[in-house]
Formats: C-alpha cells, sequence, structure tokens
C-alpha cells in the first residue's frame, strides 16, 4: 500500500525521516531514492538493486523497513510523491503569510492547515525516533551534574521545557536566553556536564559555536535538530531528529516544527523518569511542595493547578 499523505507528507519525507538510523545497506537504498525518485519509480526490484549494489532480499527488507507491504506498493508511493513535489513546484509563484496560508483564507481553511500541519511534524518526529538514541542520552542525562540547555528563537519554547520537566526530575539545569552568556558558559562546563543543543536547522552560529567548545572540554552533548548533516548533529555525541519542516526566510521561524522539538524533550523525560521511577516521584514531590510553600508566602500569587 501506499504511504497515507496525512502520516508522512509523501514517501520522500518518510525515507529521509528514517535515513540516519539505517544501516548501511538500506541507507544506500535511501540515499538512491531521494536522489532519483522519478527513475525508480519505474525500476523492477532487480533494476533498483542492481543500481544500489545490494540484493533484492536487501530492498525487500528496505520497503518492510517504511512498513509497506510490497515493492509495488513503494513505486505507487514514489509516483505519488513525485507528482506531489511537480504540483508544489508549480504552485511556489503564489505568495503565503505563514505556512501555506493564502490570501484570503477563512479562519475554518487556516485551523486545518495548521492542524495539519502539527499533526503531520509529531506523526513524522515519532515515526524516525530511534530508541537506541533516547536510551543513550538517558544514559548521559543520569550520568550529569549539570545539564545545560543551549538555544534561540522559539527553540527556547523546548528548552524551557526541558529544565522545568528535569529540575522536577532532581537534575540540575541551566537556561540562559542570552546566546554569549551561553557560549562562555559552555567553556566551562566540565565532563560531568551535559549540553543540550536545540536548533531547528542546525547551524546556529552561537548553538554551534557552544557545542564545540563543550566538547574541548570534555562535557558531553545532545543535539536536537532536524538536519542530518548539520555541524549541530556532527558535533553531538547523541543527535536526535525531528521532523524538517520548512518555515525559515521571508516567513520567520515555523512554530509547528517546534512540535517535534517538545515530542523529543517529553520523550527523554518520560523515559529517564520510567528508569528511575522512585528517585524521580520523590523528586517530584519535593519540588512540589516546594512550589506549594511558596505560594503561601506573603504577596505570593497562589500557585496554579
Amino acid at each position: 500500500m501506499a504511504v497515507p499523505a496525512d502520516e508522512a507528507g509523501n514517501v520522500l519525507h518518510l525515507i529521509t525521516s528514517k535515513l540516519p538510523y539505517l544501516p548501511g545497506a538500506l541507507r544506500q537504498i535511501g540515499e538512491y531514492l531521494l536522489a532519483h525518485p522519478r527513475q525508480a519509480q519505474s525500476m523492477t526490484i532487480s533494476q533498483l538493486a542492481s543500481a544500489c549494489g545490494v540484493a533484492e532480499s536487501t530492498v525487500s527488507r528496505f520497503v518492510r523497513e517504511l512498513g509497506m507491504d510490497s515493492y509495488h506498493s513503494l513505486r505507487l508511493s514514489l509516483a505519488e510523491a513525485t507528482f506531489a513535489t511537480r504540483s508544489a513546484a508549480a504552485g511556489r509563484d503564489e505568495e503565503f503569510v505563514y505556512e501555506g496560508i493564502l490570501r484570503g483564507d477563512e479562519p475554518p481553511a487556516i485551523v486545518g492547515k495548521i492542524e495539519r500541519s502539527s499533526r503531520q511534524t509529531l506523526a513524522q518526529t515519532a515515526k524516525q525516533v530511534s530508541g537506541d538514541a533516547i536510551s543513550r542520552a538517558v544514559d548521559l542525562l543520569h550520568e550529569a551534574d549539570a545539564v545545560v540547555f543551549c538555544c534561540m528563537g522559539s527553540s527556547s519554547i523546548a528548552a524551557e521545557e526541558g529544565v522545568m520537566r528535569f529540575t522536577r526530575a532532581g537534575k540540575k539545569c541551566l537556561l540562559y536566553r542570552d546566546q554569549s552568556v551561553q557560549v562562555m558558559l559552555a567553556t566551562i562546563l566540565t565532563p560531568r556536564d551535559v549540553l543540550i543543543g536545540i536548533s531547528d536547522s542546525g547551524k546556529s552560529t552561537a548553538i554551534v559555536d557552544a557545542m564545540r567548545l563543550a566538547r574541548q572540554t570534555g562535557a558531553t552533548s545532545i543535539g536536537i535538530t532536524s538536519v542530518q548533516d548539520s555541524p549541530l548533529a556532527e558535533l553531538s555525541d547523541v543527535p536526535l531528529f525531528t521532523s524538517n519542516v520548512a518555515g525559515e526566510g521571508l516567513y520567520g521561524e515555523s512554530v509547528t516544527s517546534k512540535w517535534g522539538q517538545l515530542l523529543l524533550i517529553d520523550i527523554l523525560y518520560a523515559t529517564y523518569a520510567a528508569r528511575h521511577f522512585d528517585d524521580t516521584l520523590h523528586h517530584l514531590k519535593e519540588t512540589y511542595e516546594a512550589g506549594i510553600r511558596h505560594s503561601r508566602s506573603p504577596g505570593v500569587p497562589p500557585v496554579e493547578s
């Protein structure tokens, strides 16, 4: 069967999301399909195997990795994806102000577009999450004396969520909004600290500089980005990838793309909490009670539940 458009955008997006985690032979197939989607849609399985330098059984394994039931389904999905790409290219002359929002769009249409974009981001990010990568990241967090977040712009939303989550789980967390301070802080990290760098493009200068400096101090790092071959990913001990959703340039940062960052932070926290259940529960109770006591202090607004 073809990949449902509302779940993965198209098969090229699905392949892109899975590519960082595929073993060598399967990755060769994925890279070939991304580079030659129109040619591949008319190839037999033996022709594709020959073009990629792999066995036919490896192509069949690749098809199963995508969640499809036959090679014919892959060819059909490639045809649909290339048609969608051509259609999108034909409509690029039409201007929009935010993630496909066009002149004259009414609220119901806008709600639908934003909802689909957000759902697609979450679905694509969830599909490409590596359990092994999450496990390795949680190991680093458990061993860390301090967890330092490095971010800019709307990526700060996920960083602030991370600070709240892991502080309540008993980890010492640091986050400074000023990028200069973030870079300076990276120079005094120790091998017992973890830096979490968050950048959708993976190219933000301050974040990349901080990651590089942290590596020089011996600190470990976790990177959250949508671009697998970005400087941020290359500098990360454990890179974690979100869905690649366009939203830069004239239109500003994509807010829906941040759903993927928030999802990964939640997954990291939930995995950490499940692995260290009793300790996390203890710290949750302590921090909750501290918040209640603080809210009862004179002149302090009550804590809202």
